[in-house]
């Protein structure tokens, strides 16, 4: 029995919609309840030619690749049937890390290469190598890491203890929370056959590198910690359609990796009997759980609103574990020292 494209639920009567070229049932037969963005794009831009453009994460646009006319029998006339799918039209929308670009026939083969026509407007080096893109935003999320965690006064009692490797390895594992989580998003995107790279992002980059600068301030002048981010990067998916099985697993494997890796370390904190090594293990367990529930905020450009528009039972479910795991690690962090499993531990 075939499934709806927007919901996934199966359905003996099916409606075929010629403007984005998928079936739906009879709650998302119209262009509006699956969220046909080609019919949102003609109804908003009204009669006459325009461009369809290609755009990025920061709402950036670039130049795409073909006209459309659009005439006044076309406005608001949904229109099914149920033969072949026509020739789809390319469209695209912008959703967090994502760049959606309907109509994977219209993207070429080599879509991150220069020579392919696409322009990439919000995006650093746009058409260097992944593993560049990479080395920067690891480099700079360390950075950020380590100015955060880093204390003298803490640093001088963990040298002394001969633990002083511990803030950088805490740091380190801020920095794969994050690189983990875009790579997730990235090989689920790979497995559907889309292309998908991790690129720098101009804004992030400037985000990232003010963060960069207030710990240093931070560190030099030992006063309290201003507040940092870090986002220098994200993953680039073309061709994604709107809300279906493919984008909501593509969102959901981000936080899916997230609460992995902070379980797998939540248990290393138990097997390993020595304080503060085990103390400092839940500590990056916490990084991960937070990192996930906040990108599973169900609002704006967060994993989170994609994949509750996709299947709201996956959606809580993911929300459910992260939560109750980083509400019990934290609790587990700030037990008093007489109680705490780690401080029990030598």
């Amino acid at each position: 029995m075939r499934k709806c494209y927007h919901c996934g639920r199966e359905s003996s009567e099916l409606y075929y919609c010629e403007e984005c070229g998928h079936y739906y049932c009879r709650l998302h037969k119209d262009p509006i309840d699956h969220e046909c963005n080609i019919k949102k794009e003609e109804s908003a831009m009204g009669l006459g030619t325009f461009n369809v453009y290609f755009e990025g994460p920061e709402s950036q646009s670039t130049r795409g690749t073909e006209h459309r006319e659009v005439f006044p029998s076309e406005q608001n006339q949904p229109s099914y049937q149920s033969t072949s799918a026509s020739d789809l039209e390319s469209g695209t929308r912008t959703d967090g890390s994502f760049i959606w670009y309907r109509g994977e026939r219209n993207i070429p083969e080599n879509a991150f290469e220069e020579d392919s026509g696409i322009e990439f407007k919000g995006i650093l080096f746009p058409y260097r190598s992944e593993l560049l893109h990479f080395f920067i935003g690891a480099l700079l999320i360390y950075s950020i890491g380590l100015l955060g965690f880093y204390n003298p006064q803490n640093q001088a009692q963990l040298n002394e203890l001969g633990y002083g490797w511990i803030t950088f390895m805490v740091a380190g594992i801020y920095t794969t929370a994050f690189l983990f989580h875009e790579l997730g998003h990235r090989q689920v995107a790979i497995h559907f056959g889309l292309q998908s790279k991790f690129r720098l992002l101009k804004y992030g980059m400037m985000i990232t590198l003010m963060g960069l600068i207030m710990g240093i301030i931070t560190l030099i002048t030992s006063s309290r910690a201003l507040p940092a981010f870090a986002l220098p990067g994200a993953v680039v998916v073309l061709g994604l359609d709107t809300i279906d099985r493919k984008t909501g697993l593509c969102k959901a494997a981000g936080p899916t990796i997230n609460l992995i890796y902070g379980s797998i370390l939540l248990i290393i904190s138990f097997i390993i009997p020595i304080y503060p090594i085990n103390y400092f293990i839940s500590i990056s367990a916490s990084i991960n759980f937070m990192l996930g529930a906040f990108n599973l905020i169900p609002i704006g450009i967060l994993d989170g609103q994609a994949i509750m528009k996709w299947n709201k039972a996956v959606y809580l479910l993911l929300a459910a574990l992260m939560v109750v795991l980083l509400i019990g690690n934290y609790i587990l962090i700030y037990l008093p020292t007489n109680i705490s499993p780690y401080y029990q531990i030598s």
